[in-house]
């Protein structure tokens, strides 16, 4: 098996393009019932006095009725000209192709070829087979093998009996799970997932301040177990949290729990399948745990932001003390779908309908559970209640939190009539707090704020510190506070950025 690896290197391959021969050119299988009968009509044709020739995709001994054979199966042929069906009927002058048809239908075959009693023991029509050239088991191995790799990283060759998934174990490729090899049929079908060029610098990965280009990002989404439609979003989660704004690099050195989490707007989620609903931090669901698993792998295996413990006695970049399940990955969509509050990319300034991603640096969900609340007052004041715990009760407006409110919390405020806007200033006013209570010593607590701080109200969150958005299953009236790191300029902004595809 031979995979691509994540450092720069070349490879060559022709992209020479067989010619058809000249004439009438019928592309047939053996294995498709249409051709079998249509077989006869290739020496009606050939009866007529035209110029025909069989070609060929899985017995060089078919079709039978005429001489001139040409043997395709290896497929390049059907893969330069872009067959899709069998049989395919070319008409080829001069070495160009000048129509087709597909299938069997007596009065096209008879309009194509001038030969006016094709097939009279035929039934009319007949719909054609798919082409092995586009055989789903097939593609990806022909594209890399006709189309000319685009692909710039260095090939690592296994032996024969080496086991891919230990070998990536064996070169420190992974996160502690087994990755899928990226072989580089599979490299070349995720970058369908994208417009952007394989070779574009995405990034400069941090720690190691590395750039990264398409298809290096490309590399470990395959190992991450990504499709190639799930890549836009990989792409732009590696863009945000290599900003300045985000500080990747602070956010693996410090010594918090603290992590990467993604929050995923737009019609996108849906298309690509995301869950924003029943479990949608958990398992279970391919892209939320690819694509946010495809972030982290990247930071790992091109920035070298490796963890401390990864191996008994190593001390890696990322220096998390006890480190959270969420950071192998954590990403959902948010249910936009009977929210009562707009968007968070909206709210942080997306255009409604547009496609985006926001990052945040946080820590796993607690649960806040209020089952009694029917209006949207106590609600508001159970959810301030929790949020006013955050990390310390003794610590105010230095650390982020999100607010993941669920669908039965929602419908209260929905009810209500509360919107976003109404919701986040009624939630204001609950958190602001007593400098007293605040101080350091107080209530036996030397952990706070300092003393000239007493007598004052000071906000639990910074402006922008707390992000609320709506996810969740229909069941439970529980919500989530996602704990955030230190925020501002001596830790991390949210990133907000909108998907490109």
């Amino acid at each position: 098996m031979s995979t691509t690896s994540n450092d720069a290197g070349t490879t060559v391959h022709s992209n020479t393009v067989p010619s058809l021969p000249e004439g009438f050119v019928a592309v047939m299988k053996r294995d498709c019932p249409t051709c079998e009968l249509v077989d006869p009509v290739l020496a009606e044709i050939q009866a007529a006095g035209l110029t025909i020739t069989g070609i060929t995709q899985d017995d060089p001994s078919f079709p039978t009725s005429i001489e001139g054979v040409v043997d395709d199966t290896d497929l390049s042929l059907s893969w330069h000209h872009e067959i899709e069906t069998v049989p395919t009927l070319i008409d080829v002058r001069d070495g160009v192709e000048q129509r087709r048809i597909v299938g069997w239908s007596r009065e096209q075959w008879i309009e194509f070829t001038g030969v006016e009693t094709l097939g009279q023991e035929l039934p009319e029509q007949r719909p054609g087979c798919g082409s092995l050239s586009v055989d789903p088991n097939l593609i990806d191995e022909l594209t890399v093998r006709f189309s000319g790799s685009v692909l710039q990283t260095r090939r690592i060759e296994l032996a024969q009996l080496e086991d891919e998934m230990e070998a990536a174990f064996d070169r420190g490729w992974t996160d502690g799970l087994p990755v899928v090899p990226p072989t580089e049929a599979r490299v070349m079908r995720m970058l369908e997932g994208t417009t952007r060029a394989p070779d574009e610098i995405v990034a400069t990965v941090p720690p190691d301040l590395i750039d990264v280009t398409v298809e290096q990002v490309a590399i470990n989404a395959v190992m991450a177990g990504c499709r190639p439609e799930y890549l836009p979003v990989v792409l732009t989660a590696v863009e945000a949290a290599c900003s300045d704004e985000f500080n990747m690099h602070g956010l693996l050195a410090t010594t918090m729990h603290s992590g990467p989490i993604m929050v995923v707007n737009g019609p996108l989620a849906a298309k690509i399948g995301m869950n924003g609903g029943h479990n949608t931090f958990g398992q279970g669901n391919r892209a939320n745990m690819t694509i946010g698993r495809a972030l982290q792998l990247v930071i790992r295996n091109i920035g070298g932001g490796r963890p401390g413990g990864e191996r008994p006695g190593s001390r890696g970049v990322d220096m998390s003390m006890h480190g959270s399940p969420g950071k192998l990955s954590f990403c959902f969509a948010e249910l936009e779908e009977g929210s009562p509050f707009t968007p968070l990319s909206v709210a942080r300034g997306i255009e409604p309908g547009t496609n985006a991603l926001t990052l945040f640096a946080g820590q796993g969900p607690t649960p806040v559970v209020d089952q009694l609340s029917r209006t949207p007052e106590s609600l508001v004041r159970s959810l301030a209640e929790m949020l006013r715990t955050t990390l310390s009760t003794k610590l105010a407006v230095g650390f982020d939190s999100m607010l993941v409110v669920s669908p039965e919390h929602g419908r209260i405020f929905s009810e209500a009539g509360w919107d976003r806007d109404k919701f986040e200033a009624e939630l204001g006013k609950l958190l602001m707090l007593n400098g007293d209570d605040l101080v350091r010593g107080a209530r036996g607590i030397d952990e706070g704020v300092p003393d000239f701080l007493a007598g004052s109200e000071i906000p639990k969150f910074r402006p922008g510190g707390l992000l609320v958005c709506h996810a969740g299953g229909d069941a439970g009236l529980f919500s989530s506070i996602l704990t955030g790191w230190v925020g501002g300029e001596k830790g991390s902004n949210p990133v907000t950025r909108e998907i490109t595809l």
